[in-house]
């Protein structure tokens, strides 16, 4: 077993972790922890990411800044199992409240789902505000079932990046998986763009973040094909290979929903125009799956020694 002094307490803390999540959501942005993963990025993004710089120059900056953060968030999730195994009394309980509030702040089950059901609307100014939380396109001239789109596609796609990926390196490698996973991922989505800005200085925690996303986007679109198999696999062997992770889940969905999603520009699957009902129904297949994706990581948590 890697990284903690005994499985029950790796898999106490996992527990504790997810019912907490059902139950009372994300923290506070003021004390979550995924808030602060970003800074050190932005700081070097404001400061040395500039276009007069040679791209080569700003793809060893970025790739500095992710490299030197994931170090040392490392080295902290490193320092609270070493805690839990090598204290006792009120230090080791300190750790394991620590162990606990980190692992919390890597994955979000409740809260993609509040934010993915405030898309059940039929007002389409709350909808297009509503779905601009989710995604980063702009969403000012999409009509309404381009956002009903946009909202089932983002509801597919975290799933594996706020669920299956920061769990499933948990329960092969302990704390430190689920934190470096989870920097990588926030380094990603801050800037893992094809733009002027981003394409060199967020390179190389974009290659990073595909590499780490292989595994749990698999894994994902397997569990949700489990619900119509024949639809969700004639997606995703036609639809799969146009991103290298994202779109394995999304097609999935899009095949078992039996709706087209499209991101205009970008890509288009085919199917029935999605609608508001369509958003009711991704929703019902989100806790489905999460359910079997939790049990499949519980199994993980248990057989990784």
């Amino acid at each position: 077993m890697f990284f903690t002094n005994s499985l029950s307490e790796k898999f106490l803390v996992f527990l504790i972790a997810v019912f907490f999540d059902l139950i009372f959501g994300e923290y506070p942005s003021k004390v979550h922890p995924v808030v602060y993963m970003g800074t050190f990025g932005k700081f070097f993004d404001e400061k040395f990411n500039k276009t007069t710089y040679s791209n080569r120059f700003r793809f060893l900056l970025g790739a500095f800044s992710l490299l030197l953060e994931v170090t040392m968030f490392s080295i902290i999730a490193y320092g609270i199992i070493y805690m839990s195994k090598h204290t006792e009394g009120i230090l080791r309980t300190f750790a394991l409240l620590l162990h606990f509030y980190i692992l919390k702040s890597t994955f979000a089950i409740k809260s993609l789902y509040e934010h993915v059901s405030k898309c059940y609307v039929d007002d389409i100014e709350l909808l297009r505000r509503n779905v601009s939380l989710i995604v980063s396109r702009d969403v000012k001239e999409l009509d309404e079932s381009h956002l009903y789109s946009a909202a089932i596609e983002s509801l597919a796609e975290n799933i594996s990046d706020s669920i299956t990926g920061p769990l499933f390196y948990y329960s092969l490698f302990g704390l430190p998986g689920a934190v470096i996973y989870r920097v990588v991922n926030t380094y990603d989505a801050l800037f893992g763009y094809r733009n002027e800005k981003y394409e060199w200085f967020g390179k190389f925690s974009a290659r990073f973040d595909d590499l780490l996303n292989i595994v749990p986007s698999r894994v994902t679109a397997f569990v949700i094909s489990l619900f119509s198999p024949i639809s969700s696999w004639k997606y995703i062997l036609k639809y799969g290979a146009i991103k290298i992770n994202a779109m394995y889940p999304m097609s999935a969905f899009a095949g078992v929903l039996k709706v087209g999603i499209e991101k205009i520009g970008y890509y288009k699957l085919e199917g029935k125009i999605p609608e508001k009902e369509d958003v009711k129904k991704a929703l019902k297949l989100y806790k489905k799956v999460t359910a079997i994706i939790l049990l499949i990581i519980i199994t993980l948590t248990v057989v990784v020694k």
